[in-house]
This record gives C-alpha cells, structure tokens and sequence, in this order.
C-alpha cells in the first residue's frame, strides 16, 4: 500500500482533548478503510506564519499512514467538513522516516539548549556583554585637533 504523510492543523481554541479525539476520529477511518496508522504526533500549538481564519495559531498534528488512497480521500474530506481543522496536508513518500520527525527533533534540541542555560547571546563566556576586546585604539594623526 502507499505511504502518506498527513498533517493537519486545528484550530487554537479546541482543546487538546479535542484534538486527540480528531485524531483518534482521523485514525478510525484509515483503519475501517484497510489502512493503517504508523505513527502520530501532536507538535502542540504553534505559531502560525500568517493568519488563517482569523487564527494566528494552531495545534499541529503529523500522522504517518499506510492505507490506500481512498482512505486519505476520506480523511480529507472529513477535515474539509469539520469546523476545527484549519488546513490539512497529504504526501505520498517512498517510505516513512523513522524515529521522531524533524519538528520533534528541533523541540528536543530547543529543551536541551534552554536546560543548559545557553540561547541568549549576550550569556557568552569571558566577561562583559560583548567580550573583552581590549583598550581602544588612538585616533588616526590626521583627525586629531591641531591649530
């Protein structure tokens, strides 16, 4: 069967339960239609890059399918009916990636910076806010005041 990546987008004001029961809604239908749901994963609210009905952020859902393509047909239009769903996405890959996906990667690596203190520029080793950078240098000859 193909492989699918699908990622939708619901709105901010649902709840995270409400969105764990559009997933689970989202996986009963791929199952019911002989397909099968590798993996989910809920990146949690996000900013978005512009608004979209009226909605500048959005809980951010990835499930990753093996069904055929009549499944993801339905779970589209579910989406495109439900009130909750802002914007969806379905891609067909060659094959699905294993292990956390990038968002959850670049969240794992965010938490470790943030764990060890690091992230703001000016908390850099060696003294001051912009370093030591040693005594000023003299004026050139020519701009200094002679009369």
């Amino acid at each position: 069967m193909p492989l699918y990546e699908h990622v939708f987008l619901a709105r901010q004001d649902a709840s995270t339960q409400q969105v764990e029961e559009l997933t689970a809604q989202m996986t009963g239908i791929v199952e019911g239609l002989g397909g099968k749901v590798m993996k989910t994963e809920n990146w949690g609210v996000r900013s978005l890059t512009y608004r979209m009905n009226k909605n500048r952020k959005a809980h951010f859902v990835l499930l990753n399918i093996d069904a055929p393509s009549a499944a993801i047909a339905e779970i589209e239009r579910q989406e495109r009916i439900s009130e909750d769903v802002i914007r969806y996405l379905s891609v067909r890959v060659e094959e699905l990636e294993e292990g956390p996906s990038a968002m959850m990667r670049k969240a794992d690596r965010d938490r470790e910076r943030d764990d060890r203190g690091g992230g703001f520029r000016g908390e850099r080793e060696g003294g001051g806010f912009r370093g030591d950078r040693g005594p000023r240098r003299p004026r050139d000859e020519e701009t200094t005041d002679e009369e």
